[in-house]
């Protein structure tokens, strides 16, 4: 088969585009064809900096498409079934194989790009909200890289369990694409600071719940943003910046760091049958999938360079 694959650690220039052999169908597993991938802010974290685990590598937690083989021990999927899947690696490719427990089914006519992005940036969002978020009606909520897949997902969710919804971008234009979903005030935080202009937004009381997937100087501001009894969900280091902070203003104001990793309960029941409600909704057309752009396989290392300048509004797909 075809993947994008890398033998060190470095920036896309470092992706290939090279014959591999084809993955090996676990008793408890699957094999996919894949036909979207939906690359994580975590690949290109992974990418530049994370384990080779294999070698060459072929990154990626999350891809969609039709299976073509079950494992002796799998009842529940079936050989032709639509599914989206998430794994440690292996998405940039044109087959993968995954445990059939980090599979859910696409309902029959939603489209399968679609899905693809649904797991990660969805569940995530999901929990950081409500499982650990503890997000009630009439709550404000600041999202932290609004114009992310996590983002605009969050976005989504928060405005329809009832709360208000703070979003910070890069760019007016962005801003402007994320008030559809839900957006009531949007923060450009290249012109703006972000903890002044939340303080201004909600007469100095701050915001209830910040759900936050930058990390470093972000995660501060976030912190510093937070209202009596507020909370932060922290869910990732997308600044790739040293998650150094001071933490003092949280006992004052009996405020909640909480960090949020779904690959930690992604396969216990819980997360996976939250994670095939979310794609159940969105295939009702309750939720909205964004995607930003797509590539050819070929071209990943053109995707990653296209996600690190930070232009996307939502998921970038590759499709094989």
């Amino acid at each position: 088969m075809k993947a994008a694959v890398y033998y060190e650690n470095g920036d896309p220039s470092v992706l290939r585009y090279e014959d591999v052999p084809d993955p090996v169908c676990h008793p408890k597993g699957i094999v996919i064809r894949v036909e979207a991938v939906s690359i994580e802010g975590g690949d290109t974290l992974n990418r530049s900096r994370g384990a080779l685990v294999t070698r060459p590598h072929v990154v990626g937690y999350q891809a969609a498409g039709e299976i073509i083989e079950v494992g002796s021990e799998v009842r529940d999927l079936r050989v032709g079934q639509k599914v989206a899947t998430s794994n440690a690696y292996g998405s940039h490719a044109e087959l993968r194989a995954v445990p059939a427990r980090s599979a859910w089914v696409i309902p029959d006519g939603f489209s399968v790009k679609l899905a693809s992005v649904i797991p990660v940036a969805f569940g995530t969002a999901d929990d950081c909200l409500f499982e650990f978020g503890r997000l009630k009606a009439g709550e404000t909520v600041l999202v932290q890289a609004g114009a992310s897949g996590v983002g605009t997902a969050a976005i989504q969710l928060a405005k329809r369990a009832g709360a208000k919804v703070i979003a910070t971008a890069s760019s007016d234009e962005r801003l402007e694409k994320l008030k559809p979903l839900g957006m009531d005030v949007g923060v450009n935080y290249r012109t703006h600071d972000v903890v002044s202009e939340v303080m201004r937004i909600t007469d100095k009381k701050g915001v209830d719940l910040v759900v936050d997937p930058v990390g470093g100087s972000t995660l501060q501001g976030s912190i510093l943003s937070l209202g009596y009894r507020g909370r932060v969900s922290m869910v990732g280091a997308a600044g790739r910046e040293p998650m150094t902070v001071d933490v003092s203003s949280l006992m004052g104001g009996n405020r909640t760091l909480q960090g949020v990793f779904l690959g930690a309960e992604i396969g216990g029941d819980r997360a996976h049958d939250n994670i095939q409600r979310l794609i159940n909704e969105a295939a009702r057309g309750e939720l909205k999938v964004v995607i930003d752009r797509e590539f050819r396989l070929s071209e990943a290392a053109a995707a990653h360079a296209y996600i690190e300048s930070r232009q996307a509004v939502g998921r970038v797909l590759l499709i094989p």
